[in-house]
């Protein structure tokens, strides 16, 4: 099997990178292979689930073509300033071209020690394998901006964080790796040449059309702002929680990246965190719009000296493009808002019925999916998720006034049901599945990783048979935190 690598990050010059082979491991075993991603990407998925396939996924076997590197890159993390991180437990194997003509990154996580490990072992327990192939499928099936996973083994090798783990190395896929902490890092070393190359392969990669603007860092500037508005809009939909909004964990391209403490929202909290290093709730779900925001802002301040040779000018084009953001994100948030509720157009009181609903949600500890989801069957008349949730009588007004909300829309009830239902998914990546399935996994059994895996593909489409993939946790299932693997 040849891979047709086409490696445009390799070849900038060596500062942005270094170049570095994968460390094998000693007894890989596959545990799945993603085959509609891999058909893609236009890799037989036969040849990955072979032995070779399984070397390149472990590391132990680089394909020809392939220019394995290090990215370096700087960050804001938790709101304090690191000015050199870069790949500590990833190696970029190179970029292919996939069947839809998008350019795609291949890399491998946990494929060992890096010059940017930082004292770590550049490993990656099994469990953290699991969640990130877990969730970044379940986004992407959600229709979210997300990093694939196209693979994982298990390393036959234990790594040690608190306790003793079994190892595993994941194959991740993205549009780029390029983080605001890549364009920080250029910025912050006064590398003035190495910042302008990086913003015309940014352009010329993910937004062609900006390169013959007037000012294309504004321009480019603009884009991204509105992409992570929409991204983050995105999220606030689903009820999703990163867990590690910081800067170095933003790519340009408008991804979700970095699956670590991250979380699906059970009973609606706007308050909510999971990650266990968020000690102060800077990343809670209701802060994601602001800290997108102030992520951006590190952003402008990185591209001062391409916006204007006057730094006052400068100054003011950034701060128009950042100040911009909100009402991005409102609009993008509100026309989501609007799909789930199944309503069209802006009428008066919409806010306020939305936010109402909210906060019974809030107040009554329903949960969140579900509730979109029962509302969606209310409209289309049907009744599938009853046997895990439905209403409590403290819905009863807002019921009433949605239903006189719903009777000023034009079309037809069952088609709008319909396309609630197609919004508002029955499945998402529990948090107490997902963990269920790490205990199995770190014993030898994937089974049901992989029955999570095959019914979060198809999250719209409710099934009885699955009924226990669909509702919320038992009071001694609720999972109160999530970790990182480092």
């Amino acid at each position: 099997m040849t891979l047709q690598f086409d490696n445009s990050y390799a070849r900038l010059p060596d500062r942005f990178y270094v170049r570095q082979a994968p460390v094998p491991v000693s007894r890989p075993a596959l545990i799945r292979v993603n085959r509609p991603l891999a058909e893609l990407l236009g890799i037989d998925p036969g040849w990955l689930e072979s032995d070779e396939g399984v070397g390149v996924i472990a590391g132990n076997r680089v394909p020809d073509g392939a220019e394995p590197i290090a990215t370096v890159y700087a960050g804001h993390q938790f709101g304090s300033w690191n000015p050199r991180l870069g790949d500590g437990r990833a190696i970029l194997l190179g970029e292919v071209v996939g069947g839809d003509g998008e350019r795609y990154d291949i890399q491998l996580k946990g494929s060992g020690i890096t010059p940017f490990s930082r004292m770590g072992d550049g490993r990656a327990p099994l469990g953290p394998v699991l969640r990130e192939y877990l969730v970044s499928e379940a986004m992407a099936a959600l229709g979210i901006p997300t990093s694939r996973t196209l693979a994982a083994v298990t390393s036959g090798e234990d790594v040690y964080r608190e306790t003793r783990l079994p190892g595993g190395v994941l194959v991740r896929v993205a549009k780029s790796h390029i983080r605001i902490g890549t364009l920080q890092y250029f910025a912050s070393v006064d590398d003035l040449d190495g910042l302008e190359l990086l913003v015309e392969h940014v352009i010329a990669r993910h937004y062609p059309d900006v390169a013959d603007a007037d000012n294309p860092a504004l321009a480019l500037l603009e884009r991204v702002v509105a992409r992570q508005a929409a991204l983050v809009a995105s999220w606030q939909c689903v009820g999703f929680i990163h867990g590690v909004m910081n800067t170095d964990n933003m790519l340009l391209s408008g991804e979700t990246i970095d699956y670590g403490p991250c979380a699906f929202m059970d009973a609606y909290d706007s308050a909510a965190v999971y990650s266990s290093i968020d000690h102060g709730g800077r990343y809670a779900y209701r802060n994601q719009p602001g800290i997108a925001q102030w992520n951006l802002a590190c952003l402008a301040q990185t591209l001062l000296p391409l916006l204007d040779e006057d730094e006052k000018r400068a100054t003011e084009l950034a701060q128009a493009a950042i100040e911009a953001f909100p009402d991005l994100f409102y609009a993008a948030y509100f026309e989501g808002l609007q799909r789930k509720f199944g309503l069209t157009g802006a009428h008066d009181g919409d806010d306020t019925l939305m936010q109402d609903f909210l906060d019974l949600l809030q107040r009554t500890g329903s949960d969140f999916s579900l509730a979109f989801r029962r509302l969606g069957e209310l409209v289309a008349d049907r009744q599938e998720v009853t046997e895990v949730f439905d209403f409590a009588d403290a819905f009863a007004d807002w019921l009433e006034r949605y239903r006189a909300r719903c009777a000023q829309e034009t079309d037809d009830a069952a088609a709008r049901g319909a396309r609630m239902l197609a919004t508002n998914p029955a499945f998402i990546a529990r948090n107490h599945l997902v963990e269920k399935a790490i205990a199995q996994g770190y014993d030898g059994d994937f089974e049901f990783f992989h029955r999570l895996n095959e019914r979060l593909a198809k999250p719209f489409e409710f099934d009885l048979s699955d009924a226990d993939l669909a509702r919320p946790p038992a009071p001694d299932e609720v999972v109160q935190q999530t970790f990182c693997g480092t």
